[in-house]
């Protein structure tokens, strides 16, 4: 139809065409462009892979902290830290940290300690230096969000999440392919990180969790 009205056969005719074809209320299904992709089956779906967390950690400790108001920005050199992150109480240095799966025995076990050489990946980890990281944010395989000072890990290269449930200050469970995990976790956020993050004025003393819900109930 288009060849025999003498008209270019493009996206601006056909668009101008099918215009006038709905005022007059004719059927213009037929003039949709051969190169039109068909419209999905489906939304994408793909299964969770757990061994990719230690990947997608700080990705999500930067929406985290952007969520909260907190700008978030990327060391240019590589640094014991590696995430800047701008509160009301200053910059704060962020190591990330995660652990896909517990152990055997059902513990969390997060490694915190780093090489004393870059190069070389046979050397023993040592504790972090206190001084060159203000906090640690860990995201486990449960969904569990974990942001403990770094004074409170000093000296350490390991802990298991279970002893630090103060510091347990959200939940991301449904990103991470399932149902929330009940743990022994405290529901309302910790006061020192709260505080630290200079986050006073929240009315909801829930609000300071990762905005993940199960059920429509907060976790």
């Amino acid at each position: 139809m288009i060849s025999d009205l003498g008209i270019v056969d493009n996206g601006a005719e056909r668009v101008r065409i099918k215009s006038h074809a709905v005022r007059l209320g004719l059927d213009c299904t037929h003039l949709r462009s051969p190169l039109a992709q068909p419209a999905p089956i489906g939304v994408f779906d793909e299964p969770v892979r757990p061994e990719m967390l230690r990947y997608s950690a700080a990705a999500l400790a930067m929406a985290w902290f952007t969520l909260r108001g907190c700008a978030v920005a990327l060391p240019i050199e590589p640094q014991a830290y590696d995430l800047l992150v701008t509160t009301s109480d200053g910059v704060q240095r962020v190591q990330v940290k995660s652990c896909a799966a517990p152990t055997k025995r059902g513990y969390w076990h997060v490694g915190i300690g780093r090489r004393p050489y870059v190069l070389d990946k046979t050397a023993g980890k040592i504790p972090s230096d206190p001084d060159s990281i203000d906090l640690f944010f860990i995201v486990l395989g449960d969904g569990g969000i974990y942001v403990i000072p770094s004074s409170v890990l000093a000296g350490r290269v390991s802990i298991s999440a279970e002893s630090y449930t103060p510091y347990r200050v959200g939940d991301a469970s449904s990103l991470l392919g399932g149902a929330s995990v009940e743990v022994d976790a405290p529901r309302r956020s910790s006061m020192y990180v709260r505080e630290f993050l200079g986050i006073r004025g929240l009315v909801d003393p829930e609000g300071f969790a990762f905005d993940v819900y199960s059920g429509g109930e907060a976790v």
